[in-house]
């Protein structure tokens, strides 16, 4: 990928940021005025959803990007999504260390507890898709030479049915809304047939010519990283039902 190509792809992302942050009212102002002076909790737990936001928005991009380099068989584009998953790495034990000071120098209690431990799961499963998202590309890495299998069945449409699973997932911890929450994880269902109808034509393109086996077998495992991206997400959108409402439920039974 070009220097010029990062730099656009970064902006892209820092916009996004902003987007997010901005909703979540990190600009420090209401409607009718200025928002009272903060205490020290409230600051922190702030900076902490800021910087989870970031870390979304990051892994993201890398499912995006993934998508990108798969149809444009970019073979380096791949491997900076490979690279850049230290960065969301470096972002969740960030995040993890801003909430263990929080806890031990604020002493939180009920919800505001509840909230910090959440956002620690939260980034947990992050850090997981960025995972996946990388492994995608590793196995773009290996398609990227060869001509594409059936247009790569269904998965650049599971990538992007992914990338909207993360985005609205991120929206739903923004607003902490329980009801978006919920709706994200019926999406989950939708890439879980993809997931098993590219699985079913993968299989029969290989049993039809054993010259498909290699790239068939590499686009399987490529959905199965797509296919977990979805679970991780709806796992965050039950972790925005139970901030919200103190209830655990089971989004994708």
């Amino acid at each position: 990928m070009t220097e010029r190509t990062q730099g656009q792809n970064q902006t892209a992302v820092d916009d996004e940021v902003d987007q997010l942050v901005v909703a979540a009212g990190a600009d420090g102002t209401v409607a009718g005025g200025p928002q009272a002076k903060r205490d020290p909790l409230d600051v922190q737990e702030q900076e902490i959803k800021d910087a989870v936001l970031r870390m979304g928005s990051l892994v993201e991009e890398a499912i995006r990007l993934a998508s990108q380099a798969l149809t444009t068989h970019d073979a380096d584009l791949a491997l900076d999504i490979i690279k850049a998953d230290a960065r969301i790495n470096d972002a969740q034990r960030e995040v993890s260390r801003l909430i263990s000071v929080t806890i031990a120098t604020q002493q939180p209690v009920a919800r505001d507890l509840r909230y910090l431990l959440t956002l620690d799961h939260v980034t947990y499963e992050l850090e997981r898709i960025g995972d996946h998202a990388s492994s995608v590309a590793k196995q773009v890495i290996k398609l990227a030479p060869e001509p594409p299998l059936a247009d790569y069945v269904r998965l650049p449409e599971m990538a992007e049915r992914s990338a909207v699973v993360v985005h609205g997932v991120l929206r739903a911890l923004v607003d902490a809304d329980a009801v978006s929450a919920r709706e994200v994880a019926v999406l989950d269902d939708e890439i879980d047939r993809l997931y098993h109808a590219t699985f079913e034509e993968c299989v029969e393109l290989m049993r039809a010519d054993p010259a498909n086996v290699e790239r068939g077998t590499r686009i399987i495992i490529a959905s199965h990283y797509l296919e977990r991206i979805g679970d991780r997400a709806t796992n965050i959108a039950e972790d925005i039902v139970y901030l919200v409402t103190g209830d655990v439920e089971d989004l994708n039974p």
